[in-house]
């Protein structure tokens, strides 16, 4: 009779409970609340996000005006501070829904970060560098960099890392605080410098004017050059060429092409106007049997 008593009691807690009309609505609006804020957070992101992207759009003409490759990194990153932030606060109003004291969580959250910043000295480390890297504006989003003797592009940069691609499509991944030494090449304009090699037999001041000519040409063709070229003269006397050399400075990280466009407006040039631009000739030497018949018909 007790065990049946017993079941009977606890069948009746079950039944009375899950038929708790009240407990169930209670519950209903807790998950209608949890579905509307986690809901909200992605609008919010969504139109925070497009305010940002609005802001940071490039806008010719205005005072305030930043270069490009700072506003995409800066662009970037408050997008990312921005989402990130939203859902943690989202995080935490979910957990208060659920009927969680947030109080314990933020006390025990503060000191577990404490913990985790004395134990992850190099996260830390990664951070605060990765801060004064945007601070500082030492490189950004699309520049072209050597980072620790590795060169590419670079195509994100975060708190933690820095990630730029290689021209061969290799892609480095440098935790910031490993960064000890930048050479950036987008920063300033650059030198493109060719040189150029005419036969002794040729007359160095008409070669002169010619080149002034291509140079004129040069800077009217070719939009990367900024300034007039300059031909700086003789740069060497070699074994069977004299060795001028030409300068032109252009945009960031275009001296390359600038280079090789003006070595073939200056052949193509030197070819019309019959300058002869030296090169190894072989002559063939006549054999053992060809020379002592040439000896005997002599």
């Amino acid at each position: 009779m007790e065990g049946k008593n017993f079941f009977g009691s606890f069948y009746d807690k079950v039944f009375e409970y899950v038929t708790n009309t009240d407990m169930w609505i209670e519950i209903g609006l807790v998950v209608l609340k949890i579905i509307a804020i986690i809901i909200l957070s992605r609008i919010l992101v969504s139109i925070v996000q497009a305010a940002v992207n609005q802001v940071f759009r490039h806008r010719q003409g205005n005072k305030l005006q930043m270069e490009q490759r700072r506003v995409d990194t800066m662009r970037v990153l408050v997008n990312n501070v921005a989402q990130y932030t939203i859902y943690f606060l989202a995080l935490l109003m979910v957990l208060q829904q659920m009927g969680i004291d947030l109080r314990p969580v933020l006390v025990s959250a503060g000191v577990l970060g404490l913990a985790v910043g004395f134990g992850a000295q190099s996260l830390v480390r990664d951070v605060i560098t990765g801060f004064f890297i945007i601070f500082e504006d030492q490189f950004a989003v699309g520049d072209f960099v050597t980072i620790n003797n590795m060169t590419g592009t670079v195509q994100e940069i975060g708190l933690r890392i820095t990630r730029i691609r290689s021209w061969t499509g290799e892609v480095f991944i440098f935790p910031n605080g490993t960064i000890n030494q930048v050479t950036n090449f987008s920063l300033a304009n650059t030198l493109a410098v060719v040189d150029v090699s005419v036969a002794y037999e040729e007359d160095l001041k008409q070669v002169e004017s010619i080149l002034k000519d291509i140079m004129t040409q040069v800077k009217t063709e070719l939009p990367d050059v900024v300034a007039d070229p300059q031909i700086l003269g003789v740069q060497a006397l070699g074994p069977s060429e004299v060795v001028m050399r030409i300068t032109a400075e252009c945009k960031p990280n275009t001296h390359h092409g600038v280079s090789r466009n003006m070595r073939a407006m200056i052949r193509t040039e030197f070819t019309k106007r019959g300058i002869q631009i030296p090169y190894q000739k072989i002559v063939a030497m006549p054999s053992k049997g060809q020379e002592h018949a040439g000896k005997e018909y002599s």
